[in-house]
């Protein structure tokens, strides 16, 4: 390994964990080039509106929008999604996660979608292209648990 990569998010890996994600995937995965290469992708300022002023959301918001991206791009259930940010190194990785994190539980994305479904948020997440989302998703036509999220195509591609 030539260098260690650096989160420029809030929630960085430390750098052993970063190193430990780079030893295991020598030839990088999908989702770690895309924190490499495109850098963060959300901030909290981007979904303010969607969480009451008091308290604090239990999650990230940047991290549950990605997390949503991640899930689409991968095909899976709110489960599975929840499943691989516990266990899957790359996924820890591209959310900026310690590797000994102990993830949470899958309603949270639900209640999450809802947020988005339900609030003033103007359209953040990106549309097909990005994380590789299959065009079902960005149509509304979602699988398993998921419904319909707003997607929005311009957003965040720079």
């Amino acid at each position: 390994m030539d260098t260690v990569a650096e989160f420029p998010m809030h929630g960085s890996s430390p750098a052993l964990d970063v190193t430990i994600a780079q030893a295991a995937f020598p030839n990088s995965t999908r989702f770690m080039q895309m924190q490499d290469q495109l850098g963060p992708l959300y901030d909290d300022a981007t979904f303010a509106d969607l969480y009451p002023r008091r308290g604090q959301p239990t999650e990230a918001p940047w991290r549950l929008a990605l997390i949503t991206v991640m899930q689409y791009a991968d095909n899976l259930t709110d489960r599975q999604a929840a499943d691989a940010v516990r266990s899957r190194i790359d996924w820890k990785y591209a959310l900026g996660l310690e590797l000994t994190d102990p993830g949470f539980d899958h309603s949270v994305l639900s209640k999450f979608r809802t947020r988005l479904i339900e609030g003033t948020a103007e359209q953040p997440l990106p549309g097909p292209g990005i994380g590789g989302l299959p065009k079902a998703a960005a149509s509304g036509r979602a699988h398993g648990e998921a419904a319909a999220i707003p997607f929005c195509t311009a957003a965040t591609q720079a």
